[in-house]
């Protein structure tokens, strides 16, 4: 049986995209720049919030002084609205109650910045007992970097291959890999099955409640 199973946050746990993306487009607006379609975010997403920024940013104002005023009022914006429409994916809240019933323990590990990643986990899933909850912090690189991983297993000790990393994302694959640790593909979130295979996920799956027996393997 696995000890600890590491979730990235957003497109695994939580469906925040129309918060990110109003976030973003807010910023945009604020800027005098266009806007994006909310189709267009769920791949701007993924390596952390001055990522997504940049992208969503016009190609000639990507400068350095551009992108930290975005970056400022997208925080400023975000931090007020970042639970308005989020919810999480349905089957989660039942699977991390399972899991930790069977004495599994559970981590995040996610590109956003930190303090937004500990007010989320709070706010939805109060009653959990999470391992670690880490999110960016200045100065760690993001994912694919595994520093996240390695972060989380400093403070809660356990066996790599008694670990899973679980995540919507080519980026989370990879991190998976980095850190030598096998991984969990999910299809519900923000990316395609197909960009998992490619990534060479462990194990691509379709529901939460498909975890849990990976999980007690």
């Amino acid at each position: 049986m696995h000890q600890l199973v590491i979730f990235d946050l957003d497109g695994t746990l939580l469906n925040t995209i129309a918060d990110l993306g109003e976030a973003a487009n807010h910023t945009m607006a604020a800027l005098g720049y266009p806007q994006h379609s909310p189709q267009s975010y769920p791949t701007m997403v993924g390596n952390g919030v001055a990522r997504l920024i940049e992208r969503a940013l016009p190609d000639s104002a990507r400068t350095p002084d551009i992108r930290d005023q975005a970056l400022e009022i997208f925080r400023d914006y975000y931090d007020r609205h970042l639970a308005d429409h989020t919810t999480p994916y349905p089957g989660i809240p039942q699977l991390l109650d399972e899991l930790t019933a069977r004495g599994i323990a559970v981590a995040v590990a996610s590109n956003k910045y930190e303090a937004a990643v500990r007010r989320l986990v709070r706010h939805f899933f109060p009653a959990i007992e999470w391992a670690a909850v880490c999110g960016n912090i200045e100065g760690v690189p993001v994912k694919p970097d595994p520093s996240i991983v390695f972060r989380i297993l400093a403070d809660h000790p356990t066996p790599k291959a008694a670990t899973l990393y679980v995540g919507d994302s080519g980026v989370d694959i990879e991190t998976a890999r980095r850190a030598c640790l096998d991984s969990v593909g999910v299809t519900w979130g923000f990316r395609s099955a197909a960009e998992l295979r490619a990534h060479y996920a462990t194990h691509i799956i379709t529901t939460p409640a498909e975890l849990l027996p990976i999980a007690l393997a």
